[in-house]
Order: structure tokens, then sequence, then C-alpha cells
């Protein structure tokens, strides 16, 4: 299982926000790169980016931060926030991220993701979806659309997709753990996808069950500001 590291950029710092709310925001470091660094130096391989400012503007917008992550680390980055348009795509990809994570976009225009993995590769795009009540939430987490999460999955599956990142937003941000329950009727229903849990993980003891029910990566991050876990408790995971 890969342990996944997360950033999030607000106007170039690295911040948290809960349940995605950008009033309930925490500015953990004006140096996104350093923490990037202090990732790698106790030999985390990943990292997962995410603009924030990009998301709300529906365009790429801290294309730098990713260049100098990617440019003074060997961290392998996917990113994710704005990408609304191949020219997104291509600035992530030319940036140095080895994967992007379309969200909004593989929900409201999923022929265009679509071709995007027959283009770039089922290697390089990451579906994003966020969950609530197992339906699809959109439109920053404020409504929830009519479409099932397993339902969503299966279209994306039967085009070739291969990663997935889930976001239970019930729980992100909160440090009450992740939420299993979802994460194992996925991997029972697909078991031949590499899902990937965000949301929630608050101990070493959400790894461990998460570990054991398949998941193949977990993505780790209010957890590591907030010292709930310490990097060097996260480094016994890394291969």
């Amino acid at each position: 299982m890969r342990i996944i590291p997360a950033i999030d950029i607000i106007e170039g710092q690295c911040v948290r926000l809960t349940q995605g709310d950008y009033n309930k925001k925490k500015i953990y470091s004006s140096s996104p790169l350093d923490v990037a660094k202090s990732f790698e130096d106790v030999g985390m391989k990943y990292l997962h980016l995410v603009d924030l400012d990009g998301a709300k503007s529906k365009k790429i917008v801290n294309d730098k931060v990713l260049e100098a992550i990617c440019s003074n680390t060997n961290l392998i980055v996917d990113f994710g926030g704005g990408i609304r348009s191949i020219n997104d795509l291509e600035i992530a990809f030319e940036s140095g991220a080895k994967q992007v994570t379309v969200g909004s976009l593989s929900f409201y225009e999923p022929e265009v993701v679509y071709e995007w993995i027959a283009e770039f590769g089922a290697d390089k795009i990451i579906i994003g979806a966020d969950v609530k009540d197992k339906m699809i939430a959109v439109n920053g987490w404020q409504s929830v659309a009519d479409r099932k999460i397993d339902e969503f999955i299966e279209a994306y599956s039967a085009h070739n997709a291969k990663y997935f990142v889930a976001t239970d937003v019930a729980v992100d941000g909160t440090l009450t753990g992740p939420s299993v329950d979802l994460y194992r009727i996925l991997l029972d229903k697909f078991p031949e996808i590499n899902l990937v849990a965000s949301g929630g993980v608050s101990c070493l003891k959400d790894i461990e069950v998460l570990k054991s029910i398949g998941i193949e990566g977990v993505i780790v991050g209010k957890a590591i500001y907030e010292n709930k876990i310490t990097l060097k408790e996260l480094s016994v995971y890394v291969d």
C-alpha cells in the first residue's frame, strides 16, 4: 500500500480545510517546497498536491509550486485542482506531475476524460470522486448529484480507468477515521481498480485497517500537520 502525504495550496501556502470549506482554512507553512522536502527526507516517495485556488478558479493557478516541488525533489507527484481543459492537463504534466487527478470534470464531462485516458494512458489519469452517502458530491461538496459512486466507477472502468481517489466529504479534514465500509464495498465490487482512500485518517490504526482491506494507496493530510501521526511513524510503511 502506498502512503501518499498531501499538500493543499492556497495563495502559495500549505493549508488544510475542514470538509472542503474554504472558510475553515488553517495555514501550516508558507513554503510547500520545504514541506515536500520534509516528506522526502524521511523516505516518502509520493505526494498528493492539490491546487485549491485552481479548483475555485476552474483552471490551474499554482503550477509554479508544482514545478518547484518536481524540480527540487524526487517525489512522484499526482496533481489536482482546476483541471478543466487539455491545456491544464498539459501544464500539469509539463510542470512535472506524473499523474493528474480529474475531479469535477470527470462528473460533468466524462466523454472528455474518456478521451484523455485513451490519449495519455490510464496510468496518467486519476479519477477523483467526492462522495456523500454513497452518492457523488459536486459544486464544492454543497450538493449531491443523482449518481451513485459505484455507477460512476463502473462507467469509468468500462473506459479503462485504473486509478480512483474516493473522498468521503463527511469525514475529510475531521480526523474522525476513514470510511472503511464504503471502501470495502467498492473494492468488493471493483477488485481490479487501484483505489486510493482519502479523508478522515487520524492514526496508524486507520492505516492498518485500510491496508487490510486492500486499499492501493492512502492519502494522509491533516493527521500529519496536527501531529496525530509522525512522519517517522509513516516511514515504516515505505518500501
